[in-house]
């Protein structure tokens, strides 16, 4: 009966799928205007500069855009740079504090925002 139960239980066990690797994509994304969203009082709106670990592109927009609003700011749009290896490839000198931000986004498996540009009315 154990050996039944066995050979059933083996024949039903899910095999675990190999975990994707993530990355860390840039993304810029730009936001409005939100009641105590914490943005300088005459701001319309604000660009972040963000370093988000995704299976994929799509993923770290996902989850960047729902971070934002958790943290009570209104994402209008996101503008996705690539990965670290897509970068590279395109040529762009990436400074050392701009890795070690990256790394960090990796390791904690999160989003870091580096970088916060207010937008105010008239503004070419």
């Amino acid at each position: 009966m154990a050996e039944l139960w066995t050979e059933a239980h083996e024949r039903l066990m899910v095999k675990d799928k190999p975990k994707k690797q993530h990355k860390v994509f840039t993304l810029l994304v730009e936001v409005g205007r939100k009641e105590e969203d914490g943005l300088p009082d005459h701001a319309s709106g604000a660009a972040l500069m963000c370093y988000a670990s995704g299976v994929d592109e799509a993923e770290a927009v996902r989850e960047t855009v729902a971070l934002m609003k958790q943290a009570g700011l209104a994402p209008l749009d996101v503008t996705g740079y690539g990965s670290l290896d897509d970068r590279l490839a395109e040529g762009h000198d990436i400074e050392e504090e701009e890795r070690a931000l990256m790394q960090r986004a990796l390791e904690e498996n999160s989003v870091v925002v580096a970088q916060t540009t207010a937008f105010y009315e008239g503004d070419a």
